[in-house]
């Protein structure tokens, strides 16, 4: 972030009591991270509270805390007080945000966001320096950590955003207040909480709210409801944008990933180069260059005491319309071998947990995959989908599923790990694997 007085910060804040007279170059919610420029916020999370960190934060040379109550035996100066730390924490990555003279793109999905956050970093990189979201900092604390850690010297930032109600993505894009937002797909995620996918595009909309007067907003026109999208970006953006298989820019795609999914993500970011005014020639190179990111897609060549073997690591996440892409993929491929699919449980679907199962079996059935291997108990109606001819395999837990897999992995042999990422815990056979590349 800037640096800013301890006394600047407090009039951000509303805080009205006296303050040291430091200069804070850096915040951090931490408590192990700080020196003596650092404000210390101290959040409430799951399992710990900052505030039991204060006290000692400010004896181990912290510069100032941000906290909900009083705290004995500390520097009064040292503490400013607020109703709620977290929206202190949105006010001050909103104030540091609005110092950036750069262009900044918000961008959300329910499936491909980090993917396609990477994909238009190293595009927009080839013209200048460009700003992005670390790893997938998209909640209400990963957000505005992003706006306070902006480099200001950049020209493009890039702030991604992620949602599992209705008003999380209006707070982070009225934080962020983009000149460009994009949506890259709705599909059914979160439906535990958010109970139709009219109701996700709503959700996901809500990204064009923080537009600048002056913004554009990029959607999906092929993706579920997407008039909902159009209707809220005439809302508040001066621009729309669309693409899609009848709409994106003409260009000359040869990419290094295969399967609908990456161009999708490929459309959508030459569309904000094209939005943005850029020539295209260098964001197709970058776009044509790029790689998936491990575990979303990202294709390894395994040695398998002689055996080779590819393996296709999408085990970030398992949205069924993700997975079911997936498959469609696997099915498209040219293996030596078998094609084998793992497939963990689909997470957070609520009543449209078994259709969605059993959509992905079908797709399963369609592809004519080789091995099938459903791990957890909702895949058993995934399982339940396959033809006679398809050799399947079923465990309760992730346990064993490495050894077996390893056990059966045949040369030229095509693995896909797919499925809910914390929930099936699939990931963890994709790096066993890995071991192997």
């Amino acid at each position: 972030m800037i640096a800013l007085k301890a006394q600047k910060i407090a009039e951000i804040l509303g805080y009205e009591g006296e303050v040291s007279d430091i200069e804070i170059r850096e915040v951090s919610t931490d408590s192990r991270k700080v020196d003596g420029h650092t404000l210390f916020i101290a959040l409430k999370g799951e399992k710990f509270d900052g505030h039991n960190f204060i006290a000692d934060v400010l004896k181990s040379g912290g510069a100032m805390a941000v906290s909900e109550k009083k705290i004995e035996g500390v520097d009064e100066k040292k503490v400013i007080i607020v109703p709620d730390t977290l929206k202190a924490l949105g006010k001050l990555a909103q104030y540091n945000r609005r110092q950036y003279k750069g262009t900044v793109i918000a961008l959300t999905g329910s499936s491909g966001k980090t993917t396609t956050k990477e994909e238009l970093k190293a595009a927009l990189s080839k013209y200048a320096k460009t700003y992005a979201t670390s790893g997938n900092f998209n909640n209400f604390i990963g957000v505005p950590r992003s706006l306070l850690d902006i480099d200001m010297e950049a020209k493009y930032a890039i702030i991604e955003m992620g949602m599992s109600a209705r008003g999380e993505i209006d707070y982070l894009t009225k934080l962020t207040e983009p000149d460009v937002a994009l949506i890259t797909n709705v599909y059914p995620m979160h439906l535990k909480f958010l109970g139709t996918v009219e109701n996700i595009a709503k959700a996901k909309a809500e990204i064009f709210s923080g537009l600048r007067a002056d913004g554009t907003a990029i959607l999906n026109e092929d993706t579920a409801y997407a008039e909902i999208l159009e209707a809220e970006a005439q809302k508040f953006a001066q621009t729309i944008v669309k693409f899609g298989k009848n709409r994106h820019p003409s260009v000359n795609l040869c990419l290094a990933e295969d399967g609908e999914a990456f161009y999708y993500n490929a459309w959508a970011v030459l569309s904000v180069l094209q939005a943005l005014g850029l020539e295209l020639e260098k964001g197709v190179e970058a776009v044509n260059a790029f790689s998936a990111p491990e575990g979303r897609g990202k294709k390894f060549w395994l040695n398998l005491d002689g055996k080779k073997v590819v393996l296709i690591d999408n085990s970030y996440s398992g949205g069924p319309d993700a997975t079911v892409m997936a498959v469609n993929m696997l099915g498209k491929m040219t293996a030596k071998g078998r094609k084998i699919a793992l497939i963990g449980k689909m997470a957070e679907l609520g009543d449209y947990t078994q259709e969605a199962h059993i959509r992905v079996g079908r797709a399963l059935r369609e592809n004519n995959i080789d091995v099938v291997i459903g791990v957890c108990a909702e895949t058993r109606d995934m399982l339940n989908e396959l033809s006679a001819s398809q050799e399947q395999h079923y465990f309760e837990t992730i346990e064993g599923v490495s050894d077996f897999l390893l056990s059966e992995l045949q040369d030229g042999d095509v693995v896909l790990v797919k499925g809910s990422h914390y929930s099936s815990q699939v990931y963890k056979v994709g790096d066993v694997l890995k071991h192997y590349h």
